[in-house]
């Protein structure tokens, strides 16, 4: 078997600025190991056709339970944006954190980067789950 996961655009228009996502797992205890959820090359272009190249995290509201997800900008050796959640001790966690004040976490664009973003559960047993949306900032 394998995790039961979901990838859901919620917003993304040709030239907007913007694209918000919706992630979802529920584990069977495998987990995920540096799985593509963003794939900026597939995110709607700019008016003229340009392509979005990458994306910063702007905000993010997440409901986590009884594991910890890496989220990550993908490189030759991807590197965390943030991690998410506890450990199943902590039980369930829910936030939303909101970094557009200061123009959001950008991503490192590390050895490789291509720009787009990979999650990773560490600590996951038989139906632990997460929630999780992000409201992206496009950059052409």
């Amino acid at each position: 078997m394998a995790d039961a996961v979901t990838s859901q655009t919620i917003f993304d228009a040709v030239g907007s600025k913007h694209a918000i996502m919706k992630f979802t797992n529920i584990s069977d205890g495998n987990g995920e190991s540096s799985v593509e959820k963003v794939d900026v090359a597939s995110l709607s272009a700019a008016r003229d056709g340009t392509a979005c190249s990458r994306v910063d995290i702007e905000k993010i509201w997440y409901d986590i339970g009884g594991m910890r997800v890496d989220i990550e900008w993908n490189a030759t050796s991807n590197v965390k944006a943030l991690v998410l959640g506890g450990s199943a001790a902590a039980g369930n966690v829910q936030g939303h954190l909101n970094f557009s004040e200061f123009g959001g976490i950008k991503n490192t664009e590390a050895s490789g980067a291509d720009g787009d973003i990979d999650f990773t559960t560490h600590g996951h047993t038989n139906h632990d789950h997460y929630t999780i949306v992000m409201k992206l900032k496009k950059t052409y």
